[in-house]
């Protein structure tokens, strides 16, 4: 009964901050930045940590910046996830764009699928809306880990499957996969890559911004039983509200899928360990 209330009170206010136009919802997120980073300290130590670890040759100058950044970019991806509850079809198409779609699009068609590697950057949840840009009666797929509360974790896979993403548990992955094509649906499977594994899936070890660092592999094996191409999104914020994708990639063959050292983009690469 509790879990139901706390359900029904936190979607009651997030469908109140979802009738708020765009430009009211940045003024809220930057009320909600001050309250975060000055007043609340919202894992301050964790942030500055990561930073000072993975950027060791940045001035305390610098690391400030890229903390400021952070904590805006934390608050405006927060109420825009919230926005997706009453954000139209139309409006998402609009604020996200795709580009090279040419290339994973005749992939999909070609092999019936593809693995989509997507970052935690810019607003990665937008994504879903490449529905609109997939052919008719293709499916984005989104991997998701579910939620403790069975309430809230509803709410969350309501708002992702309003613009047509089908919501796959993590364990349950291969099992639907294998379920869709044998149905001949053609799929694109998207999964958030820059997640620690549980302690059981710890596979792969390498060095990430001067830290070891383990990387989920679930990709790579969904990638190697269906044979599908893996292209890895880059994903660029262009302006608040604004996201450019590119899909680069289309590898397919017995390569092992290993991550870079992280070094090409510092900026951005920081943002994605700052809240491990």
């Amino acid at each position: 009964m509790k879990s139901k209330i706390v359900y029904w009170l936190t979607y009651a206010g997030m469908w109140l901050v979802a009738l708020l136009p765009f430009r009211a919802l940045y003024a809220l997120s930057d009320g909600l930045y001050f309250l975060m980073r000055h007043v609340v300290h919202y894992r301050k130590k964790v942030v500055r940590r990561n930073l000072r670890n993975s950027f060791p040759e940045k001035s305390e100058t610098e690391l400030m910046e890229i903390e400021r950044k952070f904590y805006h970019y934390i608050c405006d991806y927060m109420l825009e996830e919230v926005k997706m509850l009453r954000m139209s079809f139309e409006e998402l198409c609009r604020r996200m764009k795709y580009d090279n779609k040419e290339e994973y699009l005749a992939m999909i068609e070609k092999h019936g699928g593809i693995v989509l590697l997507i970052p935690h950057y810019a607003n990665f949840e937008w994504i879903i809306g490449m529905g609109a840009i997939m052919h008719p009666g293709d499916i984005p797929v989104q991997v998701y880990k579910p939620l403790s509360n069975k309430y809230l974790d509803e709410m969350f896979k309501h708002i992702r499957a309003r613009f047509g993403g089908y919501n796959v548990a993590k364990h349950s992955t291969a099992r639907e996969v294998i379920k869709l094509r044998r149905e001949g649906r053609r799929i694109a499977i998207g999964l958030i890559t820059d997640q620690s594994p549980n302690r059981s899936e710890a596979h792969y070890w390498t060095t990430f911004l001067n830290q070891d660092t383990v990387f989920m592999d679930g990709a790579e094996r969904i990638a190697k039983l269906m044979d599908f191409p893996v292209f890895y999104c880059e994903l660029e914020r262009t302006s608040r509200g604004y996201c450019n994708s590119q899909a680069d990639g289309g590898w397919r063959d017995n390569r092992v899928l290993r991550p870079s050292s992280g070094a090409d983009h510092p900026a951005r690469t920081g943002l994605l360990v700052l809240v491990s």
